[in-house]
C-alpha cells in the first residue's frame, strides 16, 4: 500500500507538472499570437484611409492589423491609455499635451505622419471681406484646436489675440467686426455650417463634409509655416511601448515611401505628409 501511494504521488506531480506546463504553452502561444495583432484607432478621413494604405506592408511582416474607427476626439486616447488599443492615429502634439495634462494619461509618440491644414469654411461668404459687422463664427471646442483656430484668424487680420498657448476668445483683444464665436465639438461643425456665417473646420472633418481644402477655404494655415509644424497628425502609444517591436514595425510602413506616394496622390495638397 506505501508504495502505491508513493507511486500515485508521483504520478499526480507528473501529471501536474505536465497540465502546468501545457497551459504555459497555451499561453506562450496566446501571447505570441496577440504580439502579432496591431490594434490602432483612427479618425475615418484620412487616418483610416492611410493605415488601410499600410496595412499590406504590416501583413507581409506577418501582422494582422485590426482598425477602430472613433468618430470624436476623446475615446481614442481613452482606449489608448486603458490598454485597448496598440496605437492611435487622428491627433497632434499639442491636443495630446493637453490631454496628458488634463486626463492624467501617459502617452507619447512616435512619429509625425501628416498635416491636415486647417481652414475658415462658409458657404455663403467667398473671402474675408465679405464678412459683416456681427457675424457668427464657429470654433472646435477643445482647448488645442481652438487656440490654432483663433490663431488662424489673428493671422490673417480678422482678430487681435494676446499671447499665449491654449487661447480662447476670452483672449481676444481686437474685435473690429463684433465677431461672435461659438465653441463647438469639432466632429459638429460642418454639420452646423448652415447655421454660421463662417467657420474654422479641422481638415480631417472638412474631407468628409465634400470640401476640397486648397480650393474651398476662405483662409487656410501655410503647411510650411512655423505656425503649423506642431499640428502634424501622430502615431500616438503609451509611453514605455515605443521600442516594442510592433510599433516600430508600425511606424515604419507609416512613415513608408508607399504611403507617402498615396498621401500625395489621393489628397491633391489637402492631406500633406510630414515625413
Amino acid at each position: 500500500m506505501k508504495k502505491k501511494s508513493i507511486l500515485s504521488i508521483i504520478l499526480a506531480g507528473a501529471l501536474t507538472f505536465g497540465l502546468v506546463g501545457c497551459g504555459a504553452s497555451n499561453s506562450s502561444s496566446s501571447a505570441s499570437k496577440e504580439d502579432k495583432t496591431i490594434k490602432i484607432g483612427v479618425s475615418p478621413v484620412p487616418h483610416k484611409e492611410i493605415v488601410e494604405e499600410a496595412k499590406p506592408l504590416l501583413e507581409k511582416e506577418g501582422y494582422k492589423v485590426e482598425i477602430i474607427e472613433f468618430t470624436d476626439y476623446v475615446q481614442p486616447n481613452t482606449a489608448l491609455a486603458e490598454g485597448d488599443l496598440d496605437a492611435n492615429y487622428y491627433q497632434h502634439i499639442p491636443y495630446l499635451d493637453e490631454q496628458n495634462k488634463s486626463k492624467g494619461l501617459n502617452l507619447t509618440y512616435t512619429a509625425q505622419i501628416h498635416l491636415e491644414p486647417m481652414g475658415l469654411y462658409s458657404k455663403t461668404i467667398k473671402s474675408l471681406d465679405d464678412i459683416k459687422d456681427g457675424d457668427t463664427v464657429a470654433i472646435p471646442n477643445d482647448p488645442s484646436n481652438e487656440a490654432r483656430a483663433l490663431k488662424l484668424l489673428a493671422l490673417h487680420g480678422v482678430i487681435k489675440v494676446s499671447d499665449g498657448e491654449l487661447i480662447t476668445p476670452n483672449d481676444i483683444i481686437e474685435n473690429p467686426k463684433n465677431l461672435k464665436f461659438s465653441e463647438l465639438e469639432a466632429a459638429s461643425i460642418p454639420r452646423v455650417l448652415d447655421d454660421f456665417n463662417v467657420a474654422v473646420i479641422n481638415g480631417n472633418y472638412a474631407l468628409p463634409a465634400g470640401f476640397e481644402p486648397s480650393k474651398d477655404a476662405i483662409i487656410i494655415e501655410d503647411k510650411n509655416s512655423e505656425a503649423a509644424k506642431p499640428y502634424g497628425n501622430i502615431l500616438a502609444v503609451k509611453k514605455g511601448d515605443e521600442e516594442k517591436e510592433k510599433i516600430k514595425v508600425l511606424t515604419k510602413a507609416l512613415t513608408s515611401p508607399e504611403v507617402k506616394q498615396f498621401i500625395e496622390t489621393k489628397y491633391n495638397g489637402a492631406v500633406i505628409s510630414v515625413f
